[in-house]
């Protein structure tokens, strides 16, 4: 029962001081995203890893990789191959934004990944 409580208050703590339950990603799975898109062979591979390293970086602890992984989606957002796509990289910056503190944008883009 105590270690029932203890979760309770833990999750209404974490709700009231916005504990971030997303994921976090590491340099090392960060530079090994970005060796995967050198050894990259054609197009389709190129673009899956980039949505990998893309994931990879949005994920980070640290600004700078958040902040180039919302460069890279928005710069190519317009060229996604299919809905899912663009609803993925919607999300993926949803994510980024939320990382960075602009909670605004990040809801916006959450909506219009639900409109996709």
């Amino acid at each position: 029962m105590e270690a029932k409580m203890g979760r309770f208050f833990e999750s209404v703590s974490n709700f009231f001081t916005g504990g971030d339950h997303i994921p976090w990603c590491d340099r090392d799975l960060i530079a090994g995203c970005e060796g995967e898109l050198v050894n990259a062979v054609n197009e389709e591979q190129r673009n899956e890893s980039l949505m990998r390293l893309s994931w990879a970086l949005v994920h980070s602890r640290q600004t700078d990789d958040v902040n180039r992984g919302i460069s890279m989606l928005q710069a190519s957002l317009d060229n996604s191959a299919s809905p899912l796509q663009t609803r993925e990289k919607l999300y993926l910056l949803a994510v980024g934004f939320y990382r960075i503190g602009d909670y605004s944008k990040s809801r916006q883009l959450a909506d219009r990944c639900l409109e996709v």
